[in-house]
């Protein structure tokens, strides 16, 4: 039986391309986390300004909102091997420039805003590309299940990647978290190289704004993608929106340093790492909704409790609780949406899933610094439990059929 269960669990990794996804978007995800948390803690070392934390997210979220659209149309109409390996190459070279400013002691804040909003825009491309990308690796019937895989590969990058950069940044400094993220990028790129997939056929052309017009109807004439994508919004924009915050809240809140930076993180991804388990090993099943919901009421309460700790354990409990339940609601959104969009619009499907998400996660992420700028970081994390709260409860009253999705 536990045998059994196992095998679900892991069903997608029976495909020899996305086995070979898996390990290379593994390594690459650890790098990646590693330089996230790395400039975020850098940022805050060099302006001591939690506001600066959210100009940060602003600068890498404004591509994404302003092209991820266009970045799904592009998706649809070439190879998402070859854009995926365009993508994958540029983040390098970024990363590469960046551990070359920390290495040289050049680096200021001024130069990170730059390489994010230069990252945003290979986001942009590279987000609906990978979510949509996943459908032609693995079986329909395996599809629900690579998704959680997904979702469970990037929770061990941010397990594993910040704690490693917190002791790297101490003993060695940001530059070596940069340049092993840099280095990383060769595992994803490989990888992609050497899958084998069949041959990619050119869709019919049509206006650009056709196409965009079409993905927008497919997305939003359905009432189950309608009502996820709106409570995406709010979970990105007052869920994740608040992590950009950790940095300072290690140092301000909790009086800690750079290693307390990258456990905090690290406990984030360690709950959000079972949360994807947990939807990997029940989304089969027809649980999606009830696991929906019940990550919809948890999320709240763990975020106030955040808020109110002071304790550093206590702290990172918490913040592993508000990883499972962030995964339990973002990964069945996605599972669901990648499930009831058609082939051909998938990609364009999945670009409105990254422009409303991670469009709300960095209105978010600047909302939260400002409101931690002026009124102090608690006060943030305090206001975000209460919108969350708020939109679990609507929900709940008055979207019923949510819970019984299968």
């Amino acid at each position: 039986m536990i045998s059994l269960r196992v095998k679900e669990t892991f069903a997608a990794l029976q495909h020899p391309n996305y086995r070979l996804w898996f390990i290379g978007q593994l390594v690459s995800l650890v790098g990646t986390w590693m330089q996230s948390t790395a400039q975020g803690f850098l940022v805050f070392d060099l302006t001591h300004s939690p506001a600066f934390l959210g100009y940060v997210s602003f600068a890498a979220g404004i591509p994404t909102i302003l092209l991820t659209l266009f970045g799904g149309l592009v998706a649809d109409r070439i190879s998402k091997r070859k854009l995926l390996i365009i993508t994958q190459s540029m983040m390098m070279v970024l990363a590469a420039l960046l551990a070359v400013l920390a290495f040289t002691h050049l680096v200021q804040p001024w130069h990170i805003i730059v390489l994010s909003f230069m990252l945003g825009i290979a986001n942009a491309f590279d987000t609906p590309t990978r979510q949509s990308f996943v459908a032609e690796m693995v079986e329909r019937k395996d599809l629900t299940n690579a998704i959680a895989l997904n979702a469970t590969m990037f929770n061990l990058g941010v397990v594993v990647g910040p704690a490693v950069a917190g002791v790297i940044y101490a003993l060695l400094g940001p530059g070596w978290c940069f340049t092993i993220n840099a280095i990383s990028f060769v595992a994803v790129i490989s990888a992609l190289a050497m899958m084998s997939l069949g041959k990619f056929e050119m869709p019919e052309r049509r206006p650009p704004w056709e196409d965009i017009k079409e993905g927008f109807t497919a997305a939003f004439s359905n009432q189950t993608i309608r009502l996820l994508l709106g409570n995406l919004a709010i979970v990105g924009g007052f869920g994740f929106g608040i992590l950009v915050l950790i940095p300072a809240w290690a140092v301000e809140v909790v009086h800690g340093g750079v290693t307390t930076n990258g456990l905090l993180l690290s406990a984030r991804g360690f709950g959000s790492l079972i949360g994807g388990l947990m939807v990997a090993s029940l989304g089969s099943h027809g649980f999606r909704g009830r696991i929906y919901t019940i990550g919809t009421f948890v999320l709240p309460l763990a975020v106030l409790a955040f808020g109110l700790a002071r304790w550093i354990p206590f702290s990172l409990l918490m913040l592993a609780v508000v990883g499972w339940s962030l995964m339990a609601v973002v990964n069945v959104s996605n599972t669901l949406i990648q499930s009831l969009a058609s082939d051909h619009l998938r990609g364009r499907v999945m670009s409105f899933y990254a422009l409303i998400f991670m469009g709300g996660t960095t209105m978010g992420g600047l909302l939260a610094g400002m409101l931690a700028n002026v009124f102090g970081e608690p006060v943030a994390v305090y206001i975000s439990a209460g919108v969350l709260a708020l939109m679990g409860i609507l929900t709940y009253a008055l979207q019923s059929f949510v819970r019984h999705l299968k």
